[in-house]
């Protein structure tokens, strides 16, 4: 198990012990609740994770570095930036495929612009909900910096990455 499942093994007995010592019933109570959410969500994780291993074997390790790799950084951010704004779904699609793409060779920087353009940007909730609700002038002093973060976030990103990996820019 790597790091990140102690951690959510270590959160999740903790809840439990104080669902517990607060009401006996809430444990219970709280796997009932996470049926729920399975069975709300259950469709689009498989469809997700089928996505990303699909993609996997259909985008070759040569394109995939060409149009993502740290070879050409600003053209990999650039196409995630691209990408993020435009492909659907919601997250339960999204970080399957994401995570894919960095196992198969994905550079940091085109993967978090893709994700920063994603789930900043969405011309859906922006025509359904954000301007019948808040009017055009806040959903489009909100939608251009978001527009316009992802190639920043993208490059800071990439530089970070490289510190907390111990590796240069660039390297993976």
């Amino acid at each position: 198990m790597d790091v990140s499942a102690w951690i959510l093994t270590g959160l999740l007995f903790v809840a439990l012990l104080v669902a517990f010592v607060k009401d006996p019933a809430l444990p219970v109570r709280g796997l009932l609740a996470t049926g729920r959410l399975a069975r709300g969500v259950w469709l689009d994780l498989v469809l997700g994770f089928l996505l990303a291993g699909i993609l996997e074997v259909l985008i070759p390790q040569p394109v995939l570095s060409r149009w993502l790799g740290a070879d050409r950084m600003a053209r990999g951010i650039l196409v995630g930036w691209v990408a993020g704004l435009v492909i659907p779904g919601g997250p339960y699609v999204l970080f399957p495929v994401v995570a894919n793409l960095f196992r198969s060779g994905a550079a940091p920087g085109p993967l978090i612009a893709l994700l920063t353009a994603k789930t900043l940007v969405s011309p859906i909730r922006m025509l359904t909900y954000e301007a019948p609700l808040l009017g055009w002038p806040l959903t489009l002093a909100r939608f251009l910096p978001g527009v316009l973060l992802p190639p920043v976030m993208g490059l800071i990103g990439q530089w970070l990455f490289g510190l907390f990996s111990g590796r240069v820019l660039g390297d993976r």
